[in-house]
């Protein structure tokens, strides 16, 4: 059994307990979280601590925590020899700088970080290479909702002056988007000064974004997510290939489950950093390789 910790118990959080629970390979070492203290039904049976180290031995730490502090974390947990699952979302740039920072303290501490493990970054990114491998030559167009964006409604949610908020992802058509963001200040707060730096921030400077002052974000929340991926492209000197790839989703629910899967992955793989997209999908399932190979292939 590989023993595994849920770091957070946000939306994903709370997932990711339901899904390794549920997995017949993994076993749940307890969830580490700040508020350890705090007593929660659902987790009674659960080990909850504020350092991992009270949960004795771990093989993987789920990193169910915002992007912009989990290179912080999986250093923290890498440096003690425990492999990392997160679903950081930034693409470009910003990802393979991660990638490449915690690959070299990984790989000094022999183990590994599975990183961008959510759907977009994540298992999106393995339909894509899919997709451009059936044809080499053309475009593809990521349409994202409507739905809740988590990684930018926590963005906003960490700005000065905000209580609440929740940001919608609206699709335009041909990758375009929209982003909705439905925000409750804090008493006093500036609302005009939250709006400008929402629009400021790296999340958002992309994309057409309106801001909309609301008294409860509460009652609008649904965490329903969803995208369609469009290729239109060449195989061989053939053109007019055309693919759709469409599903309508529970954000975290899914978010979750492929951290679970790619926590069972990490520990198939060689010290280092990996994205979804450089590991051997049958290193994902529990159970006898041949016996996929026999169902799936």
């Amino acid at each position: 059994m590989i023993r595994v910790a849920v770091v957070g118990y946000g939306n994903i959080g709370r997932y990711a307990v339901q899904a390794v629970q549920a997995a017949p390979d993994l076993e749940l070492a307890g969830v580490v979280r700040r508020s350890a203290a705090e007593s929660l039904p659902e987790l009674a049976q659960v080990p909850v601590v504020r350092e991992v180290g009270d949960l004795g031995h771990v093989d993987v730490a789920i990193l169910a925590v915002p992007t912009r502090s989990v290179p912080a974390m999986a250093e923290e947990y890498v440096a003690l020899g425990i492999n990392t699952v997160d679903s950081f979302d930034l693409h470009g740039d910003p990802l393979l700088a991660y990638r490449r920072e915690i690959g070299e303290k990984a790989k000094a501490q022999g183990a590994v970080s599975v990183l961008a493990a959510g759907w977009d970054p994540g298992s999106d990114s393995i339909i894509r290479a899919l997709l451009e491998i059936m044809a080499p030559q053309g475009l593809t167009f990521t349409n994202f909702g409507p739905g809740m964006s988590m990684g930018h409604s926590v963005a906003v949610k960490a700005l000065p002056g905000v209580k609440d908020a929740l940001s919608m992802t609206m699709p335009a058509g041909a990758g375009v988007h929209r982003r909705l963001v439905y925000v409750e200040p804090e008493p006093g707060a500036d609302f005009a000064n939250i709006q400008a730096l929402i629009k400021a921030d790296p999340y958002f400077q992309h994309d057409e974004t309106h801001v909309y002052q609301v008294e409860s974000v509460a009652k609008l929340k649904d965490v329903g997510h969803g995208v369609l991926l469009e290729r239109r492209g060449t195989s061989g000197l053939t053109g007019n290939q055309s693919f759709k790839w469409e599903m309508r989703i529970n954000n975290p629910a899914l978010t979750a489950q492929i951290m679970v899967a790619s926590a069972r992955a990490s520990m198939k793989q060689k010290p280092g950093s990996y994205t979804l997209l450089e590991i051997p999908l049958v290193d994902y399932f529990s159970g006898d390789s041949d016996e996929l190979i026999r169902r799936l292939v």
